[in-house]
């Protein structure tokens, strides 16, 4: 069983930054394909990013538009751990922010769809004032 844990939301002016960890439980973590989505109030969940690979590849990133140029998604291994950086933050990005985890290999799932991921966290409440 897997079980994602977030960490690192808080509230932010508009053009700061945070960065978001998530610390799946599990053997098998560096072989697992890893996303971020979120959720603000009154809309539908949203895939923000997503961190992956193919057996015996690099690892890959995919990026919502909207964040494309202001957040990363990276991972450390050794740490059983991914991060969301998020820069030049704006209200809009105000939602509660999922870690998601499948294991499923890069090029064989859609890694936009929340219906790919196995596992979720609890979701860690991001705030940016204007």
């Amino acid at each position: 069983q897997v079980q994602p844990v977030e960490s690192g939301g808080g509230l932010v002016q508009a053009g700061g930054s945070l960065r978001l960890s998530c610390a799946p439980s599990g053997r098998m973590f560096s072989s697992y394909t890893m996303g971020w989505f979120r959720q603000a109030p009154g809309k539908e969940r949203e895939f923000v990013a997503a961190h992956g690979s193919n057996i015996g590849s690099a690892y890959y990133a995919d990026y919502a538009d909207s964040v494309k140029g202001r957040f990363t998604m990276s991972r450390d291994n050794a740490k059983n751990t991914v991060y969301l950086q998020m820069n030049s933050l704006k209200p809009d990005d105000t939602a509660v922010y999922y870690c998601a985890a499948t294991p499923g290999r890069w090029s064989m799932i859609r890694v936009h769809e929340s219906g790919t991921y196995n596992y979720w966290g609890q979701g860690t409440q991001v705030t940016v004032s204007s």
